[in-house]
C-alpha cells in the first residue's frame, strides 16, 4: 500500500489502545495540526484511522483580568480602604476611601457598581459604609481569576459574571484525536510505502507534462481550515447609513462641515455663555492652531450684544465677560450644532427661507470620563426644521415618527433647561435587557437669543441624538465599548446586521 507522506506518519505515531489528540501528534511528527487533521479525515475514509471529535471551552485572563489579580479587584480595594478608614463603624466621606484605595479612572466606576452588589457595603449621600462582617479574601471572583490563570475549572455562574466584567474570554474549540484501527494495524505490519505525491497542479507541471505521471494528494472539503474574515462596514456606520436614509425619506437635507472649528460658531452664536463650565478645558479639545480670525464681523457683533444685553424689549443678557478672542480660538467640535449655526446663518449654503429641514450624523469630542454609555469621541445625530408656528407637539412627533423606523416605540420626554432651546426636553429610551431608562438626546425650541443675532425670523426647532444610544436600544448592548474602541466584541462585529 502506498500513502502520502503524512498518512504515513500519522499512522505510525497513532496508537491502536490509546487515543492521541492530533495537537500532540502535531507535535510528535513535527506537522501541522490542520495538515494532521486532513490526513486524519483522509485515513478515516479508508477505514484505518478512528476520529473522535469533542468541544472544549477555554477559558484565559484578558489584560483587565490579569491586573485585578495582581492588583485586586476595584471593589476591594474600595472595601478594604473603607474599613482602613473606619467605614465599619461610622460612614466615611467616599473621596477620601477613593483616594485610600488608589482607584484611578474607569476603577472608580466598577468599584462603585460592585460595591454593593457584593454585600461589601452602601454608598448614601456621597459618604461609604462597610460591611463588618464582610470577607473579601473569600471573593469567589477572585478566586476563580486565580484558578483560570492557574488552569483549573470555574464555577460556570462565576465564569458568565466575570466574562460579563470583561475580566474572562471564553471560546469554544473542537479538539479531535485518533486511534488506529483492525485494518490499520494490519496495513502497518504489512508494511506501507510513502507516495510521492503533489498537492498542488504549477505551470511548471503544466509546461513540463510530469502532471500526467505524478499522484495527487486527495483533496478532503471537509477537513478543518483557517477562518477568513474579511473587512465590512462597522455596525456604527451602518446604523448612521440607516439614520441618514431615514431621515432623507423624511424629507431632510444633509448638512457638512468642518469637525475643528471656531468657539463662535460651536458656543458663541448658541447663546452659551463664556464662563458656561462645558467651555472649560476640563470639557472642551481646545487645538494648538492659529485663531480664526476672519469670522463674519457684523454676525459677531450680533451675538456678542446678545450675550452682553440680550434681545428684545425683556431681553438682559448674561453681564458675564465676552471676549472675541476666546471666540476665535479652536476646538474640537462638542456637537454638531456648531454645523446648525453656520446653515441658519445662511454662512454656509446662502440664505435661507422656510420651510427647511436639515440634519446630519457625524462624530463630535468631549473630554468625558470612560464608563458604559460615554466616550471620548461619539456620533450625534443633529437635526432642525425652520417653519413658521412650530411646537413642542411638532418636536415630539418628529421624534416618535424616527424612532418607530427602527422598531423603539416607548419614547418618553423630560422637560430639561438648555441655554439655546426654551422650551426644552432629553429624550428617554427603554433599554430592551436591564429594563433601565437610557437618555438618548436632548432638544427644543431655540431661542430668540440665538436666531434674532442669525437673521432667523421663524421658529426653529432642533435636537442632538446619540448614534451609539439608538444602537443600544436597537441590540441590548450595556456597553457600548463592545462596539466601539479597543474591548470592542470583534465576533459581534463581523456577524452583527442592523436591520430597520
Amino acid at each position: 500500500m502506498k500513502l502520502p507522506e503524512t498518512q504515513v506518519a500519522l499512522l505510525e505515531a497513532a496508537s491502536a489502545t490509546d487515543s492521541k489528540p492530533i495537537a500532540s501528534l502535531a507535535e510528535e511528527t513535527g506537522e501541522k495540526p490542520e495538515t494532521l487533521t486532513r490526513a486524519a479525515f483522509e485515513l478515516e475514509d479508508r477505514g484505518l484511522l478512528a476520529v473522535e471529535e469533542r468541544t472544549e471551552e477555554a477559558r484565559s485572563l484578558t489584560d483587565e483580568g490579569a491586573e485585578y489579580l495582581d492588583a485586586g479587584l476595584p471593589e476591594l480595594r474600595l472595601y478594604r480602604a473603607a474599613v482602613d478608614a473606619g467605614a465599619a463603624d461610622d460612614p466615611v466621606e467616599m473621596s477620601r476611601v477613593i483616594g485610600a484605595a488608589d482607584l484611578d479612572g474607569p476603577e472608580v466606576d466598577i468599584a462603585l457598581a460592585n460595591f454593593a452588589r457584593k454585600g461589601l457595603g452602601s454608598i448614601d449621600a456621597g459618604a461609604v459604609s462597610a460591611n463588618p462582617e464582610a470577607d473579601p479574601d473569600a471573593d469567589p471572583e477572585t478566586a476563580a481569576l486565580a484558578a483560570v490563570d492557574a488552569g483549573d475549572s470555574v464555577d460556570d455562574a462565576v465564569t458568565d459574571r466575570l466574562v460579563e466584567r470583561g475580566l474572562l474570554d471564553r471560546t469554544e474549540r473542537t479538539v479531535r484525536a485518533v486511534t488506529l484501527t483492525d485494518a490499520g494495524v494490519t496495513a502497518l505490519m504489512e508494511g506501507i510505502e510513502v507516495a510521492e505525491t503533489v498537492g498542488q497542479l504549477t505551470p511548471e507541471l503544466l509546461a513540463s507534462g510530469e502532471w500526467e505521471d505524478v499522484e495527487f494528494a486527495e483533496y478532503n472539503v471537509e477537513a478543518d481550515a483557517e477562518p477568513a474574515a474579511g473587512g465590512r462596514v462597522h455596525i456604527l456606520r451602518q446604523t448612521a447609513e440607516a439614520v441618514k436614509d431615514t431621515l432623507v425619506g423624511m424629507g431632510f437635507e444633509e448638512m457638512e462641515g468642518p469637525h475643528a472649528d471656531a468657539d463662535f460658531w460651536i458656543n458663541d452664536a448658541l447663546f452659551m455663555p463664556q464662563d458656561h463650565p462645558a467651555r472649560t478645558h476640563w470639557d472642551r479639545f481646545t487645538l494648538d492652531v492659529d485663531p480664526h480670525d476672519d469670522l463674519p464681523a457684523d454676525l459677531v457683533a450680533r451675538v456678542e450684544d446678545a450675550h452682553r444685553n440680550g434681545v428684545g424689549e425683556d431681553g438682559d443678557g448674561y453681564h458675564s465677560p465676552w471676549d472675541r478672542a476666546f471666540a476665535e480660538e479652536v476646538a474640537l467640535r462638542g456637537h454638531t450644532t456648531s454645523l446648525s449655526m453656520r446653515y441658519l446663518s445662511g454662512h454656509a449654503v446662502g440664505e435661507l427661507e422656510p420651510p427647511q429641514r436639515f440634519f446630519s450624523v457625524e462624530k463630535v469630542y468631549r473630554n468625558d470620563t470612560l464608563d458604559p454609555t460615554h466616550l471620548l469621541e461619539f456620533f450625534q445625530i443633529e437635526g432642525w426644521v425652520m417653519a413658521e408656528e412650530l411646537s413642542v407637539r411638532d418636536l415630539m412627533g418628529t421624534f416618535e415618527e424616527f424612532y418607530a423606523q427602527f422598531g423603539i416605540t416607548d419614547i418618553e420626554f423630560k422637560p430639561h433647561y438648555n441655554p439655546y432651546t426654551e422650551p426644552s426636553f432629553e429624550l428617554f429610551g427603554t433599554h430592551p435587557e436591564t429594563g433601565e431608562m437610557v437618555e438618548i438626546g436632548n432638544s427644543g425650541l431655540f431661542r430668540e437669543e440665538v436666531l434674532r443675532p442669525l437673521g432667523v425670523e421663524c421658529d426653529v426647532m432642533a435636537w442632538g441624538l446619540a448614534l451609539e444610544r439608538l444602537l443600544m436600544l436597537m441590540y441590548g448592548f450595556e456597553d457600548i465599548r463592545d462596539v466601539h474602541g479597543t474591548l470592542c466584541d470583534l465576533d459581534l462585529l463581523r456577524n452583527v446586521e442592523v436591520v430597520h
